[in-house]
């Protein structure tokens, strides 16, 4: 599970994020959806230890993140910003190696080789393994980044929008294999993610923010209705349904 109790982050004046108290649960893949600005990748920073929030305390596992030696943590949790920028020309199998970090410290063994082999396979990159990221597309840059925090092989895996970049195709197989990482590996996924629909078509709970709170949470179902996503979004959506899911039309 992933606790945070009483959290925020202030910069000044300026509260851009709680005070929160929320539960995710261990197992499946959680939401956090919103309008710009509602704090969405901010509580992810937090739950990573990527920023320290200016109150509170986010637990994952009954690990309190602010406490837990570093080495620790990254074996427990993985998380992937929005913003992913290296200096060094890498390989794609270079950078998913990467991810093997917590556990080989540099000195890769044969079992993180096949961690790194795995990940890159499961992200359908073996045909790409040996390309440098500058001779990629913004999308099968964002599949190998994916992928290094796959090869982490963390219980818990934070991702700040993993579809930037990728054109239909490949964000329906991004999400299949999120699914298949939740549901095969057993891993406790958090993503952030615009796409309402993708978040109601893939997500076993999704979580909305507006103006740095918690305004909803719950499954999919309880979610998706007009009422609920106007508040969120503050636009007009209408509700249809696809089979047995439900998907939001808002672009009229």
């Amino acid at each position: 599970m992933i606790r945070l109790t009483d959290v925020s982050m202030t910069y000044g004046d300026l509260t851009v994020l709680g005070p929160v108290d929320l539960d995710i649960p261990a197992g499946g893949i959680t939401a956090l959806v919103g309008p710009n600005g509602a704090g969405k990748s901010t509580m992810l920073t937090v739950i990573g230890r990527l920023a320290t929030p200016s109150t509170g305390r986010a637990e994952i596992a009954g690990h309190d993140v602010a406490t837990t030696p570093g080495r620790t943590l990254a074996k427990i949790v993985s998380i992937l910003r929005q913003e992913n920028h290296f200096v060094t020309r890498l390989t794609v199998r270079e950078l998913v190696g990467f991810g093997r970090f917590p556990h080989s410290q540099g000195r890769l063994t044969a079992q993180d080789h096949e961690k790194i082999d795995e990940a890159i396979a499961f992200l359908d990159l073996t045909d790409l393994a040996g390309r440098y990221l500058d001779q990629l597309s913004g999308g099968q840059r964002q599949r190998a980044y994916v992928a290094m925090v796959l090869a982490q092989d963390t219980d818990y895996i934070l991702l700040d929008e993993p579809l930037n970049n990728l054109d239909m195709k490949h964000a329906v197989a991004m999400m299949r294999q999120l699914r298949r990482a939740a549901d095969e590996l057993g891993k406790t996924i958090v993503i952030v993610i615009h796409d309402i629909n993708f978040a109601a078509a893939y997500a076993d709970r999704i979580i909305a923010l507006a103006d740095g709170q918690v305004v909803h949470e719950g499954t999919p179902v309880e979610l998706m209705t007009p009422d609920t996503l106007e508040e969120v979004f503050g636009t007009a959506v209408e509700i249809r349904r696809d089979g047995a899911y439900p998907v939001a039309v808002y672009y009229r």
